[in-house]
């Protein structure tokens, strides 16, 4: 069973085992440094689909069923599903996996979406509530700019602190198994807002619901950054990057020797021309569930703090005027069950 301790700290017993997963991407993100660890790298980002809506359910669809290929899972193994996405009631979701009968919660969790999904799914497992569950999350770029900013034709200028949505997708599969990564605790974040109302600053904006999770987790937990192989926050980006390192040495903690963030890592930022780097939900689960994964089956890393984020709002609550509320839930990644 589960053990609460702190704040909001999930201690697992079992420690559930992250037993497959897959990634897949548009053509601008297979051109970064991470291409070699993407299952599938989509050429065409409309996947031969009409909208660019039914292209990034199409583009969940395939994550999904790549994991449960790899792992040799039937759908009907699995008892339920997370899954969510930046899109107005979920819909890339919702028409993307509806054909798969597999028991189905919706998530909203913005960027944060793959680990608030991955939390639950974790949860399910190590409560004996499911034998398997698996998380899913998608962005496409085209779909959230059509939604949150501006028509693609319009061709209006980006600020230096505006992130590029990614084209792209993660999904895995969690059951109870000998061989890593494994879940070793859930921390749920707080709904946090500074008053930041750019929506082209998203980094700004969720900065501080990182920290918050951040320095609860390591309170909760009596550990330190000394105590990780890398504490990888998504997506952040450049602006964020440096105001979470900012905003934790004010509480006296230094995370700068081990931080990473996934808005960093999926593109080159020098020559990709992504401005303050990566976001979208898409963004932290392609990475996880490709990078990331696989350098802890590997053992290269360890012990591992994966700290995804989300912007709040809503197209409505923007035009109206409102501050940008973020969250941010943490899942603690390891190698060895002790």
């Amino acid at each position: 069973m589960s053990q609460k301790i702190g704040r909001s700290t999930l201690v697992l017993d079992t420690f559930p085992s992250i037993m497959s997963y897959a990634s897949v991407v548009g053509k601008k993100e297979g051109e970064g440094p991470l291409a070699r660890y993407f299952d599938a790298i989509f050429d065409d980002t409309t996947l031969g689909e009409k909208t660019w809506e039914k292209s990034e359910s199409r583009m969940q669809k395939e994550a999904v069923s790549r994991a449960l290929e790899k792992g040799g899972y039937a759908t009907m193994q699995i008892d339920y599903i997370f899954a969510g996405d930046l899109l107005n009631q979920c819909i890339s979701s919702h028409y993307g996996l509806r054909d798969l009968n597999i028991p189905f919660y919706g998530l909203y969790g913005a960027c944060s979406t793959m680990a608030e999904g991955l939390s639950l799914a974790s949860v399910f497992v190590d409560n004996n509530l499911a034998g398997f569950t698996m998380a899913a999350t998608s962005s496409h770029f085209c779909s959230a700019e059509r939604q949150f900013r501006l028509p693609l034709e319009y061709g209006g200028q980006r600020t230096p602190t505006s992130q590029w949505t990614a084209t792209a997708a993660g999904s895995l599969v969690v059951g109870k198994s000998a061989r890593p990564p494994f879940v070793k605790a859930v921390c749920g974040g707080t709904i946090t807002d500074l008053g930041i109302k750019d929506i082209n600053n998203m980094g700004a904006a969720m900065a501080p619901a990182a920290a918050q999770t951040i320095k609860t987790y390591l309170e909760d937990s009596h550990t330190g950054p000394q105590d990780y192989d890398l504490i990888v926050t998504g997506d952040l980006g450049l602006v964020g990057s440096e105001l979470l390192i900012d905003l934790l040495k004010r509480d006296g903690i230094d995370i700068s020797g081990v931080h990473n963030d996934c808005g960093k890592m999926l593109y080159d930022v020098e020559a990709q021309d992504v401005h303050a780097g990566g976001s979208g939900a898409g963004c932290s689960a392609s990475v996880l569930c490709s990078y990331l994964l696989k350098k802890i089956e590997d053992g290269a890393l360890k012990n591992v703090l994966f700290i995804a984020t989300g912007a709040l709002m809503s197209t409505t609550s923007f035009q109206q005027g409102e501050s940008i509320p973020s969250i941010a839930h943490l899942v603690h990644l390891t190698y060895n069950r002790e």
